[in-house]
């Protein structure tokens, strides 16, 4: 692990993340821990807050060599990644919940599918619940990560990114 979770002033369940280096890691654990069965994760943040590089750091140690772009004008951008595919998901710019039935996400889901979200409460009443949420902010120099499971899968995850996987 690249971050610290026995920091004494951190919250419980929060990573010290000082660098932009220290939140792709995050994403890298992230892709590490996951283990195929299909998940969403809520990140949640201000703008600039880490989010895309999270979801880089994972793309990247997924073996992809592309570009790694914010899916604010486009809402979603796939990653095939062998027998597993990411969904990256920017909601900031979603103007109606609604709007998720014309990208045809609920046809995506499926085991070996890991979902992405960025803002994801614009989408809450269409998107799926979500298994791990993982919330970015401030934290002096640097930014910390709030992890929070809210399903066995997610639980799973949340432990595994604090360093307790079992």
């Amino acid at each position: 692990m690249r971050h610290s979770a026995d920091r004494p002033e951190l919250p419980p369940h929060t990573l010290a993340l000082p660098d932009a280096d220290a939140t792709a890691g995050l994403g890298t654990d992230l892709w590490r821990a996951w283990d195929g069965r299909q998940c969403v994760v809520a990140l949640q943040g201000d703008l600039g807050a880490g989010k895309t590089t999270l979801v880089r750091g994972l793309l990247r140690a997924a073996g992809h060599t592309g570009p790694v772009r914010s899916p604010t004008y486009t809402l979603m951008e796939p990653y095939d990644l062998g027998d597993r595919r990411v969904l990256h998901l920017d909601l900031y710019r979603l103007a109606d919940p609604g709007e998720l039935d014309f990208l045809g996400l609920r046809d995506e889901l499926a085991d070996g599918v890991l979902v992405l979200v960025e803002w994801p409460e614009r989408g809450v009443g269409v998107m799926p619940p979500w298994g791990l949420e993982v919330g970015l902010s401030d934290h002096g120099d640097g930014r910390c990560a709030r992890v929070v499971g809210h399903d066995s899968a997610g639980e799973r995850l949340a432990r595994c990114l604090l360093g307790v996987c079992g």
